[in-house]
């Protein structure tokens, strides 16, 4: 199979991971929107919310809530845009959820920066 995400999870590339177990990978997106832009993913290819599993969906919605309050905490994030997209939207065709943080006051930080903050 030749899914980014995958190979994320496989190793094959390199990620910046916040959290991980055996349902769910967390890491920060490569082209982020924002200071702690992240991406939870299914270890299991699913190709979209269609055909996702309802266990592998509870664990990123739980998941979703801690990452949230890790980066208000950590990163002072005032509100999020959760985005998960579907049909010609939907670049990568591995379900994906986006937990995008805005902020009133942004400065930009680098990915390593950032992967620094959330993970001490």
């Amino acid at each position: 199979m030749d899914c980014i995400f995958c190979k994320i999870i496989n190793g094959d590339i390199p990620s910046y991971t916040i959290y991980e177990d055996d349902y769910i990978k967390c890491f920060l997106d490569v082209n982020p929107k924002s200071n702690g832009h992240t991406l939870i993913i299914p270890k299991k290819h699913f190709n979209s919310i269609d055909d996702i599993e309802n266990e592998y969906l509870i664990k990123i919605k739980d998941k979703s809530k801690d990452l949230m309050k890790l980066i208000e905490e950590k990163l002072g994030a005032d509100g999020f845009e959760i985005t998960i997209n579907k049909g010609s939207l939907q670049i990568v065709k591995h379900f994906h959820m986006h937990i995008i943080p805005n902020y009133k006051k942004n400065k930009k930080l680098s990915i390593e920066e950032v992967f620094a903050i959330l993970t001490k």
